[in-house]
């Protein structure tokens, strides 16, 4: 499912007087909340889906590929997400 696939549903699911631009726009401030959470407090836990958080990759040893020669990649944060024991359950 990509973005567009999402609003239709997110649309449907809202029932047939809602605008797609009104489906757009409430995806849109979702996607915000959890961006701005997850930089304001390090985590964004939603109960029932999952919690996003922020993580820490350490420096580490790479090599690259086109030239086989061994570089250092620095540390780097990026943002991880935990499924709920509910979504995993689910699938």
């Amino acid at each position: 499912m990509n973005k567009g696939e999402l609003i239709d549903a997110v649309q449907s699911t809202l029932g047939g007087d809602t605008s797609k631009k009104a489906a757009e726009a409430a995806v849109k401030a979702v996607l915000e909340s959890i961006a701005s959470g997850v930089k304001k407090d390090g985590s964004v836990q939603l109960l029932g889906f999952g919690t996003f958080e922020v993580r820490t990759r350490s420096a580490r040893t790479g090599r690259n590929p086109k030239t086989g020669e061994t570089i250092q990649i620095a540390a780097s944060r990026t943002v991880g997400f935990k499924p709920s024991s509910a979504l995993k359950g689910s699938l």
